[in-house]
């Protein structure tokens, strides 16, 4: 099937790793030019230059922390430099947390507001402005299931993610009629470095292995019975980027193998 997005240009936040390589890749292996940001710098190059060398289409790679207005900046100034804008934005930076409501500082909550809310906000509001003049564009925001369906140890992850899924719905009424198409994926399970390394302190001193405390995780919460790939996952964000999903405005998609637990 031919998507449509040859000659694209994708902006994709913590795109050096993860879900966010992973969608990198898919984009690029249709033809779409690619730029990455993370903090790690030469991961973001590294992983930009096998992007070239991969599949064939213009890559860059640039440090940055989202969290940070200035380094947004920089970003898109470099976005500009290379691409003179972008037709796509994946707001996918972002990771889980571990608190309590009633011990978790004011700097814990202002911080994860800023990477997994403000990132998005900023990016959106320099980036769609081009998206305009090049005849519209695809925003799409990686949330999570908790935006719904809470875990009850990372109150701020769930909070920060319900507030992501709100200003998508705002912002795709806002910009809809400039032919730009927002929507909110909501994963549930996906298999990252983020699970691997969080099961290791947790099966320390045990009989148990990582592989068989994430396969219990699985069995516990997805009906599915498994984890997801990050490919997996990014083929769907590649789909809702393309005009195949030109009707797909506005809305939530849960890729959480049958997990959430409520009809919506």
């Amino acid at each position: 099937m031919d998507l449509g997005l040859q000659g694209k240009v994708a902006a994709i936040t913590g795109g050096n790793m993860g879900i966010g390589l992973a969608i990198a890749e898919g984009l690029a292996k249709e033809g779409v030019h690619i730029a990455i940001t993370a903090r790690n710098t030469a991961s973001c190059v590294e992983q930009a230059q096998n992007i070239v060398r991969k599949y064939g289409v213009k890559a860059i790679g640039v440090g940055a922390d989202v969290s940070k207005p200035d380094d947004i900046d920089r970003f898109v100034a470099e976005i500009e430099k290379a691409f003179g804008g972008a037709d796509i934005l994946i707001n996918n930076a972002g990771t889980g947390t571990n608190e309590t409501i009633l011990t978790a500082t004011d700097d814990r909550w202002q911080y994860f507001w800023d990477l997994h809310v403000m990132a998005a906000v900023r990016l959106s509001r320099s980036l769609a402005p081009k998206m305009i003049e090049r005849g519209g564009g695809v925003i799409l925001q990686n949330a999570s299931i908790c935006a719904i369906q809470p875990m009850g140890h990372e109150p701020i992850y769930n909070t920060t993610k319900a507030a992501l899924v709100m200003f998508s719905k705002c912002l795709a009424n806002e910009l809809i009629p400039h032919n730009i198409r927002v929507n909110v994926v909501n994963p549930g399970l996906i298999m990252t470095a983020g699970w691997t390394e969080g099961a290791k302190p947790l099966v320390e001193g045990t009989d148990i292995t990582v592989d068989q405390y994430l396969d219990n995780v699985a069995q516990e919460y997805a009906p599915i019975g498994r984890f997801a790939t990050a490919a997996e996952l990014a083929d769907f964000f590649i789909f809702l980027c393309s005009p195949r999903a030109s009707y797909c405005v506005g809305s939530s998609y849960y890729v959480d193998g049958g997990w959430l637990n409520v009809v919506t």
